[in-house]
């Protein structure tokens, strides 16, 4: 039985749009002008939106618009216009990040599926079940989960499951990482990410003892530098686990590069799909390094057994393909000569170890001779080459012309066609007329469509040369550049005719397509009537505000401190971390403090599944043991973990929930929070808006001291892998520290 499994591939720039399309993608995404992740991709202004759906509706291949950043107050009119627009253009579906923007838009626009972006940061069942009751139509899960996790979730929800297949990875969680805010002031959950994950950094280890602490470093290099993900061994377990939606990532990449690998996954699915024998062609595999990868693929969090190979840290960019080293080096002419390990050509990118430039290949010499191309295992000489270049330096392929020439020609011309029957009848003194029909009747856009054209060109009757059914054949099939292709054509062809103006028949032919392109584009455009926002409101608000309160939050305990030194005259609430409950010898601490000040336990933003029965069966034991009065919330998950809870214990919203607007408040208090903690990465002004709209309705937070925590990884720097592993030596639990030293040695 086939399954219907979807190929999503990611859009830039109209040329990025077209690379897609004719390489087999079933649907593209792409951003607005504004609110999208991508922001320093070219993305698309009004015009060039509908001309990108246009495209799209007439080659049956589904647009998802990205809003999938965390908006303000003062920006949702803007972002809820920028979706009327692309509503009423015909987009398919929307992807969104932030929770009070996404329920705006289902309210408005009820039959515009809203799919959770990745930056939702869902990881577990419970995160994929509470945005099924809110009402999103599909999930992009995050990409730290395992095949074995992705499967559960499959199979035990009902809404769509969309999964990243290839394409770079990010170190922390999407959606949890303030590193470039706090270091740099630009916010990944806004859509300006400086990536200071793929910069150089030391690990130190400071050792602690009684005479004095020591420093070393025991890494260094791009240590937070993921390789990119490749997962074409994973495509056919995937499948069976019931993903619907394949994505690619790489809104920043190049149109070749676009073309490339979405021609390479769409030939893996549907060798799935046709129940052909699966096997990787190593050839593809190259063919996907060539045009990018960092240090090699990985297979990132699929496999259930740790990945030491997440990470490659010699080098954060484009990598290329390792062709040779530097066996003779002339400085005074600038040639080179090495032993092919793959093939070359002129115009080819090529870079050296010690290099940052990149250098175009434009002289290559065999014995000499200047040749165009040379093979594996060829010793040739390339010239032209002056730098940082020593004898043995590694030499790499950054780019292949051929590779960039093959994959331009794959969308350049139209490979998408819609199959078109045509009646065409040609009679003396009569205009003639053409009947055309679209045969694709399992495409919605396409059933019962047809359009009758009548012409002002009058046959005649013929003297010496009449018209024959070849010849009018050969005019309607002329459809080469563009989406559509005669497939049945009857022609109603009277003898001894003669048609006045040949070049009229192409006009009648013209004439069809259009009315028939025009008929599509007609039918996936949807009319809006005016919205109403309800930015500002406080529906059925179920908490009163308190008098200001300060909160304590233990990000370590000391066994040895006496706990009851605290005064509660200065200190209202205590919120603790789950961990820290679990071990034993905490509790004489906990029972002091949970005795002397309300208590929240403070529930981890990252739940996985195999964590999640532990969790609950300690839950029952702590709830028993200790007093506690609440839960702070980290993720949209611990709505469902907390179910059971809600009734008798106070929720209160952790900023990892990623809180920005009003409309985003609203929505957690009627899931159940009493008190909402703020994102660190609002301003003074955002914080005032914010509460001059929310005055006297629900308590609000913010983090006032204390260190923030910038990443959430499921990686770890000791261990060097992405799970804890026999083999590991458990440096985490020493008494010593460690911590990460940048360029700037701080």
């Amino acid at each position: 039985m086939k399954k219907n499994v979807e190929l999503l591939s990611p859009v830039g720039d109209f040329e990025c749009l077209k690379a897609a399309v004719q390489n087999g993608a079933d649907s593209v995404y792409f951003g607005g002008s504004l609110f999208n992740a991508r922001a320093s991709a070219s993305n698309f202004n009004y015009e060039e939106l509908e001309k990108v759906i246009n495209y799209c509706a007439l080659r049956n291949v589904k647009t998802h618009l990205t809003l999938n950043t965390l908006i303000k107050d003062s920006e949702m009119e803007e972002a809820i216009n920028l979706a009327k627009q692309a509503y009423e253009l015909g987009i398919d579906a929307l992807i969104v990040q932030d929770i009070g923007l996404a329920k705006q838009l289902m309210k408005l626009f009820p039959d515009l599926p809203i799919h959770a972006s990745t930056q939702m940061t869902i990881h577990n069942l419970e995160g994929v079940q509470e945005l099924e009751k809110l009402g999103y139509s599909r999930v992009v899960l995050s990409r730290e989960l395992s095949l074995q996790e992705i499967e559960y979730i499959c199979n035990n929800s009902k809404i769509e499951i969309e999964t990243f297949i290839h394409g770079a990875l990010c170190i922390c969680y999407s959606g949890q990482c303030l590193f470039s805010s706090m270091v740099g002031g630009r916010s990944g959950n806004r859509g300006r990410c400086a990536q200071p994950c793929r910069l150089p950094y030391e690990l130190i280890e400071e050792n602690k003892n009684k005479i004095k602490t020591s420093e070393k470093t025991i890494d260094k290099g791009y240590l937070l530098s993921p390789r990119d993900l490749c997962s074409l061994d994973y495509i056919p377990s995937l499948i069976n686990a019931g993903v619907q939606c394949f994505k690619i990532e790489g809104r920043l990449k190049s149109p070749e590069y676009v073309a490339t690998v979405t021609r390479i996954y769409r030939k893996y699915i549907d060798m799935v799909l046709n129940e052909q024998e699966y096997t990787v062609d190593e050839k593809d595999v190259l063919e996907l390094k060539q045009i990018f990868n960092r240090g090699g693929f990985s297979s990132g969090h699929l496999a259930n057994s740790a990945n030491h190979n997440l990470i490659y840290k010699e080098k954060p960019n484009n990598m290329g393909i390792y062709i040779g080293n530097v066996a003779g080096y002339n400085k005074i002419k600038g040639h080179i000569k090495l032993q092919l390990n793959s093939n070359i050509a002129i115009g080819d990118a090529i870079s050296f170890e010690k290099e940052n430039t990149k250098y175009t290949v434009s002289e290559l010499m065999l014995n000499q001779s200047n040749i165009l191309s040379a093979g594996i295992g060829k010793k040739v000489t390339i010239g032209r080459m002056k730098g940082n270049i020593h004898l043995g330096d590694k030499v790499f392929k950054l780019s292949s012309k051929d590779q960039i020439d093959t994959a331009r020609k794959s969308y350049e011309s139209e490979n998408k066609k819609i199959q078109l029957k045509c009646n065409m009848t040609v009679r003396k003194n009569i205009p003639i007329t053409m009947q055309v029909e679209v045969l694709s009747p399992k495409n919605k856009l396409y059933k019962n469509l047809s359009v009758k054209i009548q012409s002002d060109l009058v046959p005649e009757a013929s003297i010496n040369a009449p018209i024959t059914e070849d010849r009018i054949l050969s005019q309607l099939t002329k459809t080469n550049n563009t989406v559509f292709e005669f497939t049945d054509i009857h022609i109603n062809l009277e003898n001894d005719v003669f048609i006045p103006s040949i070049k009229k028949l192409n006009e009648i032919r013209r004439m069809a397509l259009s009315k028939i392109e025009n008929e599509i584009i007609a039918r996936v455009k949807r009319k809006c009537n005016d919205i109403k926002l309800s930015i500002n409101t406080n529906d059925n608000i179920t908490t009163k505000v308190e008098d200001k309160e300060i909160s304590l939050y233990f990000n370590v305990i000391n066994p040895s401190f006496n706990y009851n030194d605290l005064s509660s005259k200065y200190i209202s609430n205590v919120y603790i971390p789950l961990r820290y409950f679990m071990k034993k010898i905490y509790a004489e601490s906990l029972k002091v403090i949970t005795s002397r000040f309300p208590t929240y336990i403070y529930m981890p933003a990252i739940v996985k599944a195999n964590y999640k029965n532990l969790l609950k069966h300690e839950l029952e034991n702590l709830l028993e043991q200790y007093n506690i009065k609440g839960f702070i919330v980290a993720s949209i998950g611990d709505f469902e973990l907390l179910e059971k809870y809600k009734k008798d214990y106070d929720l209160i919203g952790n900023f990892t929930l990623n809180v920005f607007n009003n409309n985003t408040i609203n929505i957690l208090n009627k899931l159940g929070l009493r008190k909402i903690t703020l994102s660190p990465e609002l301003n003074l002004d955002d914080i005032n808006n914010i509460q001059s709209i929310n005055k006297n309705k629900i308590p609000l937070e913010l983090i006032v001291y204390g260190n923030t925590p910038v990443m959430k990884m499921n990686y770890c720097l000791l261990g060097i892998s992405n799970k804890c592993y026999p083999e590991c030596k458990m440096r985490c639990t020493s008494e010593n520290k460690y911590y990460l030293k940048d360029r700037l040695r701080f």
